[in-house]
């Protein structure tokens, strides 16, 4: 994807500091930007700052003699492979829904002749106004790709929808849009967990972990750009649905075996969620009084189910690629090739969460296989997810009988 270029439509709005680091992070991917900085922008973002960072002129002005000398606004228009408006504020959408034409943003979204995707950011009340829906729902028609934005609170102090999405779903979302569509999964079904789980222990407690979700979702969205069926089971999270999977949400494991045997028979298995290895025996029904009384309480457990030892050793409807996760904080190669062995799996993801993996945005990796141990760098986790649906895409590109499978 090195030779990719995008032209960044910066509209004005407080979200718009954030174009900085979408185009620091497309350039660590090798993609290229060039920028038309709108007059509200500029109250957000400094031309200087935005070239610094693309290595190349910004452009503000549709009537500009230099500009149109060394590049018309036509030819700017058509001079990237995509086309992205990030901040896409109600204004802007307006004017493209509408075909205006008044300024040179607006120019090129009417002149483009490339794919175009809007990544919204505005205050709760204008994204749910019934004027912004109507016109996201004809920019879609029209062929446009319109993000959901995030959930959150907002600068003004109000919460719910209306965040510019975080520049790593953006960032994944623009690799999939300039990504060949080779659908080289097409017809075949991806079976994902994500998330943690929760085990209850009374109705207000219950044992989990910091698992976000977000490396579980990357994968699920990226198997899906590939052309396959996607079933996401994912515990609580606080993420959205990626675009054309299928969301299965539970709280506990034996949830999440039920969900993942009821959706077989499938073709892929990716087992990334974090799963509480222990539960209590009996959940209170009311909330337990653990503290007052003189002595420590005694919580007895059991053993929750192995979710991927049981896909991996089903004798009937056992997928033909089955793909563990092993989270580690020592001996993270040695614990994962055991595992590999022990689980009855065909490739192990072993990746070191000693340090911020658990909810943060990066992940080091190494792809374990019967045939040796492919390091990779630390990456974004939707690189990483990127990377992983290339390898599953190519293991399923020839016989499948070249797999390294388990023994069914």
């Amino acid at each position: 994807m090195s030779a990719k270029r995008i032209l960044l439509v910066i509209g004005g709005g407080i979200a718009a500091y954030k174009s900085l680091e979408l185009i620091r992070e497309l350039g660590r991917r090798g993609i290229g930007t060039r920028a038309i900085l709108t007059k509200a922008g500029t109250e957000f973002v400094t031309p200087l700052s935005v070239a610094a960072l693309s290595g190349e002129k910004v452009y503000t002005e549709l009537f500009s003699l230099t500009d149109e000398t060394e590049m018309g606004h036509i030819e700017l228009s058509r001079s990237a492979d995509l086309l992205v408006v990030c901040p896409a504020t109600a204004d802007l959408m307006a004017k493209a829904v509408h075909g205006h034409a008044n300024d040179l943003a607006s120019t090129a979204l009417l002149a483009t002749d490339k794919p175009v995707l809007m990544v919204p950011a505005m205050n709760v009340r204008m994204w749910q106004h019934a004027a912004t829906q109507r016109n996201i729902a004809q920019l879609r028609a029209d062929g446009v790709t319109v993000m959901e934005p995030d959930v959150g609170p907002m600068a003004c102090g109000e919460f719910g929808p209306g965040r510019l999405p975080e520049v790593s779903r953006i960032v994944a979302e623009i690799e999939a849009m300039l990504r060949p569509r080779s659908k080289r999964l097409t017809g075949r079904h991806a079976l994902i967990t994500a998330g943690p789980t929760r085990e209850p222990l009374d109705p207000v407690r219950y044992i989990s972990n910091h698992s976000s979700g977000k490396q579980g979702y990357g994968i699920a969205a990226a198997l899906a750009a590939e052309g396959a069926r996607v079933t996401l089971v994912s515990g609580p999270v606080s993420l959205p649905a990626p675009e054309g999977v299928d969301l299965i949400k539970v709280e506990t494991a034996r949830e999440m075996l039920k969900a993942c045997e009821e959706a077989l028979p499938v073709d892929i298995f990716v087992s990334v969620a974090a799963v509480a290895d222990w539960r209590p025996v009996k959940a209170a029904d009311k909330k337990l009084k653990l503290k007052g009384e003189g002595k420590t309480p005694t919580i007895e457990l059991a053993e929750n189910p192995d979710i991927l030892r049981t896909i991996s050793h089903k004798k009937k409807k056992r997928p033909a690629l089955v793909i563990g996760f092993a989270a580690e904080t020592h001996d993270v190669e040695r614990h994962a090739q055991e595992k590999l062995a022990r689980k009855g799996c065909d490739w192990i993801v072993a990746n070191d969460v000693s340090g911020d993996v658990m909810g943060g945005l990066e992940n080091e990796i190494a792809l374990i296989t019967r045939d040796g141990i492919d390091r990779w760098p630390r990456l974004p986790k939707d690189a990483v997810s990127t990377r992983l649906a290339e390898k599953i895409a190519e293991a399923f590109a020839g016989d499948e009988d070249g797999l390294s499978l388990a023994a069914e």
